[in-house]
């Protein structure tokens, strides 16, 4: 006799996690007992083994599923897999890593079968929560920043908008999939900001727990990744996240191409020409190297491809040097002022090298 089809699927993406998904499962399993779910673990081909310890278990227990993912990163993109591939009415969203209450999915999927709301999200925020420990005091710091400027993009009234954990209802999930952000970390926010009309939400308080093993994914490319969202979504899509990470490299490499020069030249080259080009060869290196690191680190490039990526980089750019001159030259001679000009320059000069780096050297057209 065929199982049940599930009501909830537990969308789980994961990195370096294969010590806690059967760990996971087992509470999992204890928290929604009487009730048909499974649990999809969507893996960034993590080294340490996860994708083969989750297939393991799912050879046991066929509540357990893995999606596995090749050269592709990303939370916000893997939850987005995740959900796509469920036909349960409901799907939910939590990490691995054992930070959040399972317990508490009963309750968030009693509100949704009885149409309360068309969201639920747990909350470290509300009545019943509290994240004293699973946070540090910078993360908590962090965090609270995160917040409040999400607040100011997303009037939905939940208190805990970069929380990684809800659940909600399938459909209208589908609707908003082909408009949501694959790269990132905030997957909330994005179904938040994205939906229209906007979901009736409410929130379940829970105790953040402290993390069972491994690392905290929150970094510099994590927060850089969540204002390019806050962008991305403030001016209705018309800047893409990465390009705001982007920009935020180039301002780096102005100041390592500064610095270059003044260096160049304290050390004896009179020649401005040659210290400017040494200069210039420096930050966009280094430009290449940070947004490797950190704005296309879901595409990073390694070995012989990122020495050719070097190249790329380096012809993307000088091409980005003529059109920024050009068009400030041109701007210049049709009577503009000399800083409208050169802004000017400096933003087709940015979108070039943006859109080009993009589509040569790393591949992606987002």
């Amino acid at each position: 006799m065929a199982s049940p089809p599930p009501h909830v699927s537990i969308i789980v993406p994961t990195f370096n996690e294969a010590h806690t998904v059967a760990e996971l499962t087992r509470r999992l399993d204890s928290a929604l007992a009487g009730m048909a779910w499974e649990v999809i673990f969507v893996d960034d081909d993590s080294p340490d083994g996860t994708a083969a310890a989750v297939k393991s278990l799912a050879s046991a227990d066929t509540r357990v599923r893995c999606i596995r993912r090749v050269n592709r990163r990303g939370l916000s993109g893997a939850c987005i897999e995740g959900i796509l591939s469920s036909a349960a009415p409901i799907v939910a969203v939590m990490d691995g890593d054992l930070q959040h209450d399972e317990t508490i999915l009963p309750g968030m999927i009693a509100r949704l079968d009885r149409d309360e709301c068309d969201i639920v999200v747990g909350s470290r925020l509300v009545e019943g929560g509290s994240s004293a420990d699973g946070f540090t005091a910078s993360r908590a710091f962090a965090s609270n920043f995160a917040i409040r400027m999400a607040g100011m993009l997303v009037g939905s009234g939940v208190t805990d908008l970069t929380s990684g954990y809800f659940a909600m209802k399938r459909e209208p999930f589908e609707a908003m999939a082909p408009r949501l952000t694959t790269s990132g970390f905030k997957i909330l926010l994005d179904v938040l900001a994205t939906a229209q009309p906007p979901l009736r939400a409410s929130e379940a308080g829970y105790r953040f727990r402290s993390r069972f093993a491994g690392e905290s994914k929150f970094d510099a490319r994590a927060m850089g990744d969540f204002v390019g969202l806050i962008v991305h979504k403030a001016t209705g899509g018309a800047i893409p996240p990465r390009f705001v990470m982007f920009i935020a490299v180039g301002g780096f490499g102005v100041a390592v191409h500064l610095l270059t020069l003044r260096l160049a030249m304290d050390l004896g080259v009179e020649n401005f020409t040659l210290a400017q080009s040494i200069a210039t060869v420096v930050a966009m290196t280094s430009n290449f190297i940070v947004n490797n690191t950190l704005t296309y680190a879901d595409c990073k490039l390694k070995g012989a491809k990122a020495l050719v990526g070097l190249l790329q980089f380096y012809a993307v750019c000088g091409v980005g040097a003529i059109a920024n001159v050009g068009v400030a030259s041109w701007m210049f001679g049709m009577d503009q002022a000399w800083w409208v000009a050169a802004l000017a320059g400096v933003v087709m000069g940015s979108v070039w090298n943006y859109t080009m780096s993009s589509m040569f050297v790393w591949g992606k057209k987002d």
